[in-house]
């Protein structure tokens, strides 16, 4: 069971990270500053997360992407920022539940907590690609509403029950792998035809053909 909830927590952190890893950093440092999260040993590698200077980059930086989260294809172009940003924090704060591990179970936790960042953070891009082609805001503003509600639940959910948060998170990444395919493909039709407009056909000859 021990190591199950250090896992739960590991993939948590690093899933939510792929989502928003300041929020995520966040909430998790305002939970072990206020001992909600009560760190047994194996957690104490988290400390780090509750103090002041964390908590206020943290807070500064989920400030700015609360307003540019919610402003069309301003939140794409803070999405494509932080392609690497977010599967990193996410692996670092992996790393962090998981604690001292051999070597070579470190490098296999990095590699799948990358892994499940970056699955996370695809899935929120694309949602976000896909939205932008609609004309009205409202869709970015619920979305990223959701997304806030979701990091919340999902980090309450790792520190109260580690164990479910595995099972749950396994099962959202696997829904996601079989969902992104079919999300890429539509975000493919959407730029050809956008490229269409562009570059498409050329306006008919005006000059009579000469005889």
């Amino acid at each position: 069971m021990h190591i199950l909830e250090q896992l739960g927590l590991a993939l948590g952190l690093a899933s939510l990270a792929g989502v928003n890893l300041y929020l995520t950093v966040f909430l998790t440092g305002i939970l072990v500053r206020f001992d909600a999260l009560h760190l047994a040993a194996k957690y104490q590698s988290l400390e780090v997360l509750g103090h002041d200077w964390v908590l206020l980059a943290a807070g500064a930086l989920y400030a700015i992407e609360f307003v540019a989260d919610k402003v069309p294809w301003l939140d794409s172009f803070w999405d494509s920022i932080h392609t690497l940003i977010r599967p990193i924090g996410g692996t670092i704060l992996a790393m962090q539940a998981l604690g001292e591990m051999p070597a070579h179970v470190e490098v296999v936790g990095a590699l799948l907590a990358g892994g499940a960042a970056l699955t996370t953070h695809t899935a929120k891009a694309g949602t976000r690609l896909i939205a932008n082609h609609s004309p009205e805001p409202v869709s970015n503003i619920v979305l990223s509403i959701a997304e806030d509600i979701g990091v919340a639940a999902g980090t309450l959910m790792m520190v109260l029950t580690p164990v479910l948060a595995l099972c749950v998170f396994t099962a959202i990444l696997i829904i996601l792998w079989l969902v992104l395919p079919k999300m890429w493909s539509v975000l493919k039709r959407s730029f050809s035809t956008v490229r269409g407009w562009f570059g498409g056909a050329k306006s008919p000859e005006l000059l009579a053909p000469t005889l």
